[in-house]
């Protein structure tokens, strides 16, 4: 119970990574805020963790909307009396050829992954500053270390999400706020189905989960990644166990990047 008498707000928590560390979050003793987009995949996860006994309250926020963001906050913070922990994971992901690639893409991508994640970090730190201190972890990729041809825009945005957590780590120290990343790799997710679908039998006209299969080939430790292998470093990342770490980006992926 390394949360325990601990709040945080997770974003992007209807399924997936999200969802498997709302979890963790859960049985480690945290209350939490289940913020997302799509109010019935948010709501399926609050009634997970209720049913670990936690104290737990759904949101439906769009990240790119600053709004939502404050009453994001502002909800956790009347409905659990202190933020303690921010979890930005909310992100989306559309896998197309460079020269396929437009501006309203672009946009929406760098609007969700990077944007939205920065405004989250800074409503989050003002009430942490308040508090004197908290964590922060959010969720980058091992494509924000190297570059990813058939998604500029998302490997671009996770790079960013690097940077912001490098700098905000130096800018929040000063109040005792944490401020770290885990970089997931190859996850047994929805996201890779589509990763499979569209680089691997669209793009390549290779088998159902053949794109698949040959990248989990290449990964040192011999498996797929599972959300949980993600959830366990956030829930460490967010706990007292790690007070003497901040400003890394942790790669989670069984040793397929290793700088």
């Amino acid at each position: 119970m390394r949360l325990e008498g601990k709040s945080a707000i997770l974003t992007g928590a209807g399924q997936g990574i999200g969802r498997a560390i709302a979890l963790a979050l859960a049985h480690e003793g945290a209350d939490v805020l289940v913020a997302e987009v799509n109010l019935e995949t948010g709501a399926q996860t609050a009634a997970a963790v209720r049913a670990v006994g936690r104290k737990c309250v759904a949101t439906t926020t769009d990240v790119t909307h600053l709004g939502d963001i404050q009453a994001m906050v502002d909800t956790a913070a009347a409905t659990f009396g202190r933020l303690d922990i921010l979890v930005n994971n909310a992100g989306i992901l559309k896998v197309q050829d460079l020269f396929a690639l437009g501006e309203a893409d672009w946009d929406r991508t760098f609007a969700v992954n990077a944007k939205g994640l920065f405004f989250c970090l800074q409503a989050a730190a003002r009430r942490m500053r308040e508090q004197g201190g908290g964590a922060i972890v959010n969720v980058a990729s091992i494509a924000g270390r190297a570059g990813r041809p058939i998604m500029v825009d998302y490997a671009a945005t996770k790079a960013a999400v690097i940077s912001i957590t490098q700098s905000a780590a130096l800018a929040l120290a000063p109040h005792r706020i944490r401020v770290n990343a885990v970089c997931p790799g190859i996850v047994d997710t929805a996201l890779w189905e589509h990763i499979d679908e569209v680089w691997g039998m669209q793009m390549q006209g290779l088998p159902k989960g053949e794109q698949m299969r040959r990248r989990v080939q290449n990964i040192p430790l011999g498996r797929i990644e599972q959300p949980e292998d993600v959830a366990k470093v956030v829930a460490f990342l967010a706990s007292d166990e790690a007070d003497y770490i901040t400003g890394q980006a942790l790669n989670v992926c069984g040793g397929l990047q290793m700088d």
